[in-house]
């Protein structure tokens, strides 16, 4: 029944059937292959991940991104995150790393930064003078640090299959964001010096930098919110998320007067769209999952893995390199709904840490959002800086170094997971 269902989902996969489509075809064929099994329990698996709680923060975190992003807010954003660094040397790159920084606050998706921050920034740097594929790299890998910053989607949905706090998932994701940010901000300077890229030699206007900083506050505000609210109890993750609607349409409609029905409409229907594919994603991977789980799948790969892997070090680089190799064909939030499972026994049997493991995970299949031949960053900077994929992923080599770096420096220094 599971190789039925994993060889449909494979052959789906390679004829670009969407991954949740494929996923719910595999499961159901799976299952009308065995004869101690119907189709009633296909759809009540697909019933049953759709109860959970916790995943009403996804459309209200998607919801106040699209209210604040859409709005002055996000230009204001830009602009102070241009203030900071537009004048060293690589600083017009740089503005893409720290502008995912800071917007990974507000968003926690890669693909919203990639698109919103990218559409702006990549034309104007190219205008400057960065060479087009420099471009599309940089928003490319700069857009993943959103997924790790706090909130952030990708750990809201490990933690719904792993059961690990949603508050402590996002503490230790502050570090590793955090780090790949500041790796970034070194390949775009080292960059820019090797390649003498243009930089803005003007002097720096304090008052009008104090300005900007002033009116991207907000912004910057809110995932020390999201962490004071969880650190202290205040509030519970899904409270947050709808505080963050009601924080946003306040900001937006009394400080930047820039709120309207027209705004409100489009962020209700992005959140929509947003939460819709990613529930279908959930239920799929939910009924794929319990076919795993009825021939006792996770069990046979633990024992195999325990059996030619008996280190923590040895089993965590198994992991890492599944993980690696999942990323660059599967969309991160399936890749995270399907290794999870497979994943946990063995992660337990080692004495790995449950969060430190969501951590690793979400690093690891970020870099896959930006390698080929799937890499859906990847696809849109090429797009917005009009450059082919080739000559992007060569731009994106050092970019890879950086990952793979902070990748082994979760993997193995426990102690930079951050806990509650």
């Amino acid at each position: 029944m599971s190789i039925i269902a994993g060889g449909v989902f494979l052959l789906l996969l390679a004829l670009s059937f969407p991954v949740a489509h494929a996923l719910l075809i595999g499961a159901t064929l799976g299952v009308l292959s065995s004869d101690h099994f119907s189709l009633y329990g296909v759809i009540q698996q697909l019933f049953l991940p759709t109860q959970s709680f916790p995943l009403i923060a996804i459309p209200f975190f998607v919801m106040a991104a699209e209210l604040m992003m859409t709005g002055k807010l996000g230009q204001h954003l830009i602009d102070f995150a241009t203030d900071l660094v537009g004048r060293f040397r690589g600083g017009h790159a740089q503005v893409s790393v720290l502008g995912s920084t800071l917007f990974g606050g507000v968003s926690g998706s890669a693909v919203a930064d990639a698109t919103a921050l990218g559409g702006v920034l990549v034309p104007w740097q190219i205008k400057v003078g960065y060479p087009r594929a420099f471009c599309g790299a940089t928003i490319a890998a700069a857009s993943t640090i959103d997924i790790l910053i706090p909130p952030s989607i990708p750990l809201i949905l490990y933690s719904l299959v792993s059961s690990a706090s949603i508050g402590a998932l996002f503490f230790a994701g502050i570090v590793p964001g955090l780090l790949l940010a500041m790796g970034f901000l070194v390949v775009c300077n080292v960059s820019a010096r090797l390649r003498n890229f243009p930089y803005e030699k003007k002097p720096i206007a304090w008052t009008l930098m104090a300005q900007r900083g002033f009116y991207a506050l907000p912004a910057l505000m809110m995932p020390v919110l999201v962490l004071v609210a969880l650190r202290f109890g205040v509030l519970t993750p899904t409270e947050i998320s709808t505080t963050a609607v009601v924080y946003a349409m306040l900001i937006s409609g009394l400080l930047y007067r820039d709120l309207t029905w027209e705004r409100i409409k489009t962020s209700v229907y992005t959140a929509g769209v947003a939460t819709g594919v990613v529930m279908l994603l959930i239920m799929a991977s939910t009924a794929v999952g319990w076919i795993l789980t009825l021939e006792q799948v996770p069990m046979m790969f633990l024992e195999w893995a325990k059996g030619n892997f008996n280190t923590q070090f040895s089993a965590i680089l198994l992991m890492n390199l599944m993980m690696l190799v999942a990323g660059m064909f599967i969309d991160l939030p399936a890749a995270i709904l399907l290794l999870t499972p497979l994943f946990l026994p063995l992660a337990k049997s080692f004495g790995i840490d449950l969060v430190q493991l969501g951590v690793m995970m979400v690093v690891n299949l970020a870099i896959g959002l930006y390698t080929p031949p799937v890499g859906i960053t990847l696809f849109i900077g090429s797009m917005l800086s009009k450059s082919s994929i080739g000559e992007t992923v060569k731009e994106l080599l050092p970019f890879y170094a950086v990952g793979l770096l902070v990748l082994a420096l979760m993997s193995y220094v426990p102690a930079l997971t951050l806990h509650m």
